[in-house]
């Protein structure tokens, strides 16, 4: 009874680590070793000292872009089927106020099928004729809560709307965080160029410096990986064996810049998709010193004219 009820146990934690794990563990990943530091070897003279920043901020504006297409025997009955499909919707959207909405107009097309000429001596002939018209035209829709992109996808689908493009993510705060990250990496810089001269027992005050930065800005749709969860069979099977095997269900997750490889990261703990900035500024010192002046070598010379008169003559000797 021991023995069964530590077995129940053992699956009970390994269940439980599968789930708090997540199912991205069944698609096949690369084993690699990552408890090193990746360094650079020290150059001589020369130190490089870099602050890298991250900051996670939260969208105040979204905009959902939906692709709409109709098609139709005629010109007419397109635009009218197209017109009711995004009346009828808007309708139901703008009764919330605060929701703006545009269409864009993507292409509108003749659309062609083929028609089959029969011959008595010769073989079928296919002619492409005219068949209809396709009318393609994309809605935007910029709305404040996030949460309410699940109405519109009620409201759209009931219109046989279904295709969701994209979601833009906007925040009118990014110009004060990125002065945040810049503030808050020089600081970090100065105290590790303190760390450097305390380390080294040397002052950097004379020495010739270069400076360099810049900023990186990701966005919740350049984000998203997809994966496959599934478990294959471990039935050993010989190759003549007929293996019929069905479509793996492909998902898609949000994985956002780890904060791991920063010095300060602003906003650490999110629960949702958020635009990332980053900022990196590094210093390069040049610690050598100064060379000293080569001084030539002055030859003496003493010159007596004719008259009697004595002149030194100061001669650079050759290098």
């Amino acid at each position: 009874m021991k023995n069964i009820t530590l077995l129940a146990s053992v699956l009970f934690f390994q269940l439980s680590f599968s789930q708090v794990s997540g199912n991205i563990n069944y698609r096949n990943q690369v084993q690699y070793d990552d408890n090193n530091i990746s360094i650079a070897i020290p150059v001589i003279n020369e130190n490089t000292i870099s602050v890298k920043g991250l900051a996670n901020v939260k969208a105040e504006q979204y905009v959902a872009i939906f692709s709409i297409t109709q098609i139709g025997e005629s010109a007419e009955e397109v635009n009218e089927l197209m017109d009711k499909r995004i009346n009828t919707s808007l309708a139901q959207i703008k009764l919330n106020k605060t929701i703006e909405t545009y269409i864009d107009i993507i292409s509108f097309v003749p659309v062609y099928q083929y028609n089959v000429e029969k011959k008595l001596f010769s073989k079928k002939t296919y002619n492409e004729v005219p068949a209809g018209f396709e009318l393609k035209k994309n809605l935007h829709i910029k709305f404040t809560n996030p949460s309410q992109l699940n109405d519109f996808i009620s409201i759209l689908s009931k219109n046989e709307i279904y295709d969701l493009v994209r979601v833009d993510y906007f925040a009118s705060n990014i110009e004060s965080i990125r002065k945040e990250l810049m503030n808050k990496a020089k600081l970090a810089l100065q105290e590790k160029v303190k760390n450097f001269e305390t380390i080294l027992g040397e002052s950097f005050t004379t020495a010739t410096k270069n400076i360099s930065d810049g900023f990186r800005t990701t966005l919740p749709t350049e984000m998203y990986k997809s994966y496959e969860a599934y478990n294959s069979s471990s039935l050993a099977l010989n190759k003549m064996a007929n293996a019929t095997q069905i479509n793996k269900a492909t998902t898609s997750y949000y994985q956002p810049i780890l904060d791991k490889e920063f010095d300060f990261v602003i906003n650490p703990v999110t629960q949702e998709p958020v635009i990332q900035v980053m900022y990196e500024i590094k210093l390069i010192i040049n610690r050598e010193k100064e060379k000293k002046t080569e001084t030539k070598e002055i030859n003496h010379y003493i010159l007596v004219t004719p008259s009697g008169e004595v002149k030194n003559l100061n001669l650079l000797a050759k290098p």
